[in-house]
């Protein structure tokens, strides 16, 4: 009979989670892994940030940025307040919003495919751009066709499912039916108009951050501040229905409201987003993925994926900055080579499971 070693058994338990509280109404799980990935994720955002302020012919030296900020000369002023500073905000927004509505597509169909790009958000932001652009120019500027587009997809997709937002499967099956129409519609509109103005349509479809201003940092901004709180206090009935549907109501979840509520946060998210950069492909699909992998959490969690995004989308934005191509390269190609690729890996993972 060989003797158990002195304290083996409590060896093998696992150790408590510590615990941030705040009086007796806060108490929030801290995972020590989540929480040195979001350091990280934190400080390289704000590296990308500077490299895209200090480099360049027109970039302000790093030494003289802190000066810079406090009292601008002409050629920093015009750097801060014209030229890159509504760019980079614009894009740390644009990236926080896509990761964050991804997450919650992503958690609410229980599906790693699950984003505004698979459900036709995007594909209707582009029919609506091409459409007030282009056909019925002047009317609306194409921010706010892209805005009615995005909408009228998102009704199609309500309406098309036969259960509203509470069908997981039917919602990304309509949603690529309506992708799949609002781009033949968009073929057709590029084919129809001049070739100059098929350049200016395709670069804005493509999703750009070029000759951004304060008033699209506003838009994206004021609704993260609105939503973003939403987004927060639904985090925990997410991590019930991520159980089941069943579990989850017996807990008090409300699975089909929950469901319902987390779609409209997601769907304002993005919209507000493509209103202010246009439909930038693949970050929503895999802001979400990448934060979950590096955290190795059971779900996806809200703030990491608003990193991971804004960090994406502000060193996706520094690449097209210092290309040899030039800063009015649309930033939305260089998402959609690198998201593809992703998107592959995913398609064939998921076809090995049996999933798709």
């Amino acid at each position: 009979m060989s003797a158990k070693p002195l304290g083996a058994g409590a060896a093998a338990r696992p150790r408590p989670r510590p615990i941030l509280r705040a009086g007796t109404w806060l108490a929030v799980p801290i995972a020590r892994r989540a929480t040195v990935v979001g350091g990280v994720l934190a400080l390289a955002l704000l590296a990308a940030s500077l490299l895209t302020l200090t480099l360049g012919s027109l970039g302000i030296p790093l030494g003289q940025l802190a000066a810079s900020i406090a009292h601008p000369d002409a050629r920093a002023a015009f750097i801060l307040n014209v030229y890159r500073g509504p760019r980079l905000v614009t894009a740390i927004g644009v990236g926080a919003a896509f990761g964050v509505a991804g997450a919650l597509f992503q958690t609410v169909t229980r599906n790693p495919l699950g984003s505004p790009d698979v459900i036709g958000l995007s594909s209707g932001a582009s029919a609506g751009a091409a459409t007030f652009g282009l056909l019925l120019p002047g009317i609306l500027p194409l921010p706010v066709g892209a805005l009615l587009g995005s909408l009228a997809a998102i009704a199609l997709v309500y309406f098309g499912t036969g259960r509203g937002f509470t069908s997981p499967s039917r919602m990304i099956l309509v949603g690529i039916g309506v992708a799949a129409m609002a781009l033949a519609y968009v073929q057709f509109v590029i084919t129809a108009v001049s070739s100059q103005d098929a350049v200016v349509l395709g670069a804005y479809i493509s999703g750009t951050l070029a000759d951004r201003s304060w008033g699209d940092v506003a838009v994206v901004w004021i609704t993260i501040a609105v939503l973003g709180p939403c987004a927060l206090a639904l985090a925990r009935r997410l991590d019930l229905i991520e159980m089941g549907d069943e579990l989850a109501d017996a807990l008090g979840g409300r699975s089909s409201r929950t469901r319902t509520l987390v779609v409209l946060t997601a769907l304002g998210l993005s919209t507000a987003a493509v209103a202010a950069a246009g439909p930038i492909s693949f970050v929503a699909l895999t802001a979400p993925q990448v934060a979950r992998r590096l955290a190795r959490t059971p779900g996806a969690s809200v703030t990491l994926s608003a990193l991971m995004g804004a960090f994406m989308m502000v060193l996706a934005d520094l690449l097209v900055q210092q290309s040899p191509f030039g800063s009015q390269l649309p930033v939305g190609l260089l998402t959609a080579c690198i998201g593809g690729l992703y998107l592959g890996y995913l398609l064939v993972r998921e076809w090995k499971k049996g999933t798709v």
